[in-house]
């Protein structure tokens, strides 16, 4: 791809992240819209977790293929097709008719997002070839993040309370739109120099693994470990596929050669411990306020400023900490502020008051405005260029399987201390269990980005890139792995 000018290369950023907007704009409006949904619709606690994590586990799913699938049709192309299908599931939500087309629609929703957020990220990294400059740029994606928060839960609680939680998805339609036709005229065209062949055997492994292990934690409250006990032996089933197969392709959908990266293996687990203290925090947060403290959208989205504001402003400082120190300092800050946050909740119950609960929130959007630069960053560094789609999708995969995880987890947490019994009485004792895995999620964070961020991390990413850069050379030459 020839050198962009200055003002072009902003202009393709600026288009990438309408796309991460409307993609994270709709899971915080969603997570506000969430009590309204219930009543509704009549769904229970699980309900409500599927309609998130049916966006979220076909995303997850889906991310590895879309990334390789721009480096080989272009990715251009793909980003294109994915804002027309997560467009069209957008309009299709806004009119479901029950849960269960609101989930299916979710699904439609994702298939298109799922063409959007890594090859986005993928196009930003093409563009953005200067290390200090792509630092700075991921570091502006990681802002939209913060926007998204801020502004979800006031859209969010606006829509809600003036027009009609339907109305939470028309918001992506004119989004959508623009998108499409700057992207048309605007960006570039792109594609890895070799075409990477398809992995239909390890996509099916990586639905069936994600589906499975996800179907298996919502519903162990109420259908009972009998019911899901084969769900849980597919998992592993599948997970042993994936071990055992992809090893032996030339062209793997997931190559497992990355994870002998420290870095990246270290970004891997942090994204997933990361996201899942998100995704737990904000489904505990948005059922508090709005069934224990009896608050109306509106209001429980202006409490959720103190923790989206914060990730507004921490998330282009992370950027600029890690273009001019790397990945170390945003990542220990991120876990110590997640963890104090969710201990507060843990051990202290800080819901109980305005005071610690306004603190909590504020640690939390601290942590989580350090933490996405970081990830993105190192997942992609080091890598050949080559695989930045892929590298990319990983990421984003481990993300959006984070976030499933957290809410199918904390969700099925909280669902069997509740009961039959009245939010209002339990929920506070009730949630306790989760805020101690957020505790260890954000725990994680701390450790694992201590571990994979220092000078030997370091020397792993760089034999990594090595040997990944000299079996494309020798399979180009058609030599062979």
């Amino acid at each position: 791809m020839p050198e962009l000018s200055h003002r072009r290369r902003m202009l393709v950023l600026a288009i990438c992240c309408m796309s991460l907007l409307i993609v994270s704009l709709d899971n915080t409006v969603l997570n506000v819209a969430l009590p309204s949904v219930q009543r509704d619709l009549h769904a229970s606690t699980a309900g409500l977790q599927w309609t998130i994590d049916a966006y979220t586990l076909v995303l997850a799913s889906l991310l590895m293929l879309a990334g390789s699938t721009a480096d080989r049709l272009g990715r251009k192309r793909v980003f294109m097709a994915g804002l027309v299908v997560f467009t069209v599931g957008s309009a299709l939500c806004s009119v479901a008719p029950n849960l269960d087309a609101l989930i299916a629609f979710r699904m439609v929703q994702a298939v298109g997002g799922s063409m959007l957020n890594p090859v986005a990220m993928s196009i930003i990294t093409n563009t953005f070839t200067d290390p200090r400059e792509r630092a700075r740029a991921i570091g502006v994606w990681g802002a939209v993040v913060g926007i998204s928060m801020a502004a979800g839960p006031l859209v969010g609680g606006l829509l809600v309370e003036s027009v009609g939680w339907r109305s939470i998805f028309w918001i992506n339609l004119p989004v959508g739109l623009a998108a499409f036709l700057l992207t048309l005229r605007y960006v570039p065209e792109s594609r890895a120099p070799k075409a990477r062949r398809p992995d239909p055997v390890g996509q099916v492994l990586v639905i069936a693994l994600f589906g499975a292990l996800t179907y298996a934690i919502i519903e162990a409250p109420n259908a009972g470990l009998v019911t899901v006990l084969p769900f849980g032996v597919v998992a592993l089933a599948a997970l042993a596929g994936l071990l055992w197969y992809e090893p032996r392709r030339d062209e793997p959908l997931i190559d497992l050669r990355f994870f002998r990266s420290a870095p990246f293996s270290g970004a891997t687990v942090i994204a997933v411990c990361g996201f899942a203290a998100l995704g737990g925090f904000l489904f505990l947060s948005t059922l508090y306020l709005q069934n224990v403290r009896g608050l109306d959208a509106l209001h429980a989205g202006l409490w959720m400023l103190p923790m989206a504001v914060p990730t507004l402003l921490c998330a282009p400082l992370s950027g600029r900490l890690l273009g001019s120190l790397g990945p170390r300092v945003p990542l220990l800050i991120a876990g110590v502020a997640m963890t104090t946050s969710s201990v507060l909740f843990a051990a202290f119950e800080a819901e109980t008051s305005n005071v610690t609960l306004f603190v909590g929130y504020m640690l939390f959007g601290i942590g989580f405005g350090f933490l996405n630069a970081p990830i993105t960053n190192t997942a992609v560094s080091g890598m050949p260029r080559a695989q930045a789609g892929v590298a990319a999708a990983v990421a984003s995969t481990s993300r959006q399987l984070g976030q499933t995880l957290g809410v199918a987890v904390i969700g099925a947490l909280l669902a069997a201390r509740v009961g039959s019994s009245s939010y209002r009485e339990v929920f506070v004792s009730a949630a306790g269990p989760g805020w101690w895995v957020l505790t260890g999620c954000g725990f994680a964070v701390l450790v694992v980005g201590a571990l994979t961020s220092g000078r030997w991390a370091r020397g792993t990413a760089e034999r990594t890139a090595e040997r990944l850069s000299s079996t494309e050379v020798r399979q180009a030459a058609g030599v062979g792995a």
